[in-house]
Parts: C-alpha cells; structure tokens; sequence
C-alpha cells in the first residue's frame, strides 16, 4: 500500500530550543513564488500535451524528462535495492526528483534533487544514504 504514496514524510517534534528560539522560518511569499516558478516550468515543458505536472508524466515523458546521469543512475540502483523497491517506486523517484529540480530552478536532475525523493520512498524501510 505504502508504495502507491509517493511522498512519506516525517515530521519529529520541535525541540525546546526550536520552539523557543526568534530565528524567523522561511516566510510563505518566497517559497509560494518558487512554487509558482517551478509550475510555470512544468506548464512551458508539458505546452500542447495534455500533462500539467510532474506527476501526470508518462513512462515516455519520465523518459525524456527525467534523464540522470549513469553515476546517478547507479546510485537508484543502489537505493532500490537496499530499500527494496519497486519498479513503480523507480518511475515515482524520478518525477519528485524532477519536481524538487525544478523548485531549485534547475535544468537537470542533480544528486541532492535525487537523494531527497529518494529519502521520501524510505520512511517505512531501512534509511538509505
């Protein structure tokens, strides 16, 4: 069941400390504007399909939009196999990669992209790194 879920967060309680401490978080207007800059990525990249997002692309658009470089490539290999994995889980990786990708206006998908989507698949398994 857990596989069909393509994010699985924790969310550890704040520390004393954390709750105590004035250091403002990040505020809701510069992450809404990246939010809103990586949908207009995903809006010019799907243009003329029916796609409006990262997770409604096809095996062909993971494909074609997804590309990793073979010492990525082999580090999913790696996660998929210590984490035991799917083949649904491979297709579900590469897309948050690509989302977090372009969060981070980045062209390609880059080792930290593809770590955090890999972190996302391994809360119920063994902790990948």
């Amino acid at each position: 069941m857990l596989d069909r879920i393509d994010l699985h967060i924790e969310a550890p309680a704040l520390s004393l400390a954390e709750l105590r401490s004035e250091k403002p978080g990040e505020s809701s207007v510069p992450m809404r504007a990246r939010v809103d800059l990586a949908r207009s990525r995903q809006h010019a990249r799907y243009a003329g399909t029916k796609i409006t997002s990262n997770a409604r692309m096809t095996h062909a658009q993971i494909r074609k939009h997804c590309g990793i470089d073979s010492t990525l490539g082999d580090l999913l290999q790696q996660a998929m196999e210590q984490l035991s994995l799917s083949a649904r889980a491979y297709d579900r990786i590469l897309k948050v990669a690509r989302t977090i990708a372009d969060l981070a206006a980045a062209e390609r998908i880059e080792g930290p992209h593809l770590l955090e989507a890999i972190q996302y698949r391994s809360l119920d398994r063994n902790v990948f790194y």
